[in-house]
Order: structure tokens, then sequence, then C-alpha cells
């Protein structure tokens, strides 16, 4: 996995990673040689941590035009 800082970029690397375990198992041996791909549940930790980031950073239509009011007494 490449170093870098943009969440979108490492959110495909991640779903990557994931696609590559849960296709191709979680370790495998071939010979005397053997391959342990990441923790699947890490990797998930780390999806969830990337997709608020990037949820983040966008603006929710959820509550736009949202106003508050407090009134103080009657």
């Amino acid at each position: 996995m490449s170093n870098t800082n943009n969440p979108a970029e490492m959110l495909e690397q991640i779903n990557a990673a994931i696609t590559a375990v849960l296709s191709g198992g979680q370790s495998y041996k071939i010979g005397s040689r053997s391959l342990t791909r990441a923790d699947l549940s890490t990797l998930q930790a780390m999806r969830a941590e990337l997709e608020a980031q990037i949820t983040a950073g966008q603006a929710s239509p959820l509550l736009d035009r949202t106003y508050v009011a407090f009134f103080d007494g009657r």
C-alpha cells in the first residue's frame, strides 16, 4: 500500500485489500512459502474510519437550513 494522505485513495486501497482477503482467504501456503494478508477486522475498522473522515469533510443535507431557538422563561 502506498503512503498517501488522500482518504478517498486510501479507501480504494482498503477496499481492494478487503476484496483480496475475502476472495483469496486470510493466508495461504505454497511449498515452503506462506503469505498472510492484513487482518480483515483491522481493514474493516480502517475502512469505517476513512468513510467517517470522508463524510465529515462533506456537507450533510440532513440538518441543512435548521435553526435552534432558546426561549428563556415564559
